[in-house]
């Protein structure tokens, strides 16, 4: 069982992410269009992946992450953006892919950070 937290303010990008993630595994999702939303909605559901934009509805994924990793404990992070430059790609449990993302570099990084049950 794997649950997702994606943090994505458009919402067709947020149903796309998780169409790809449920056909290679993924078995449930939440959603958080803001930087506080998204610490709620870990906090509540405690995810094994967090997928994020960059630049949110309000505040900012990689700030969102790192709260949740300060609260929760460290989990695995794609950030999917069009705003590369502004993650910390420094940390060895993060993925950084560039808008507009291929379903094969998804899968690729799921299958890289998650491990097979």
């Amino acid at each position: 069982m794997c649950h997702v937290l994606i943090i994505e303010d458009e919402p067709l990008v947020a149903m796309n992410i998780e169409m790809m993630l449920s056909e290679i595994g993924a078995t449930s999702f939440s959603f958080a269009v803001t930087e506080d939303e998204a610490v709620i909605a870990a906090h509540e559901h405690p995810p094994q992946l967090i997928t994020s934009d960059v630049r949110l509805m309000d505040g900012l994924g990689p700030a969102a992450v790192r709260r949740i990793h300060e609260e929760l404990g460290p989990m695995p992070v794609i950030f999917i953006t069009a705003s590369p430059h502004d993650c910390d790609p420094d940390d060895p449990s993060t993925t950084v892919l560039v808008k507009p993302v291929s379903s094969e570099a998804v899968t690729a990084a799921f299958h890289r950070m998650m491990p097979l049950p």
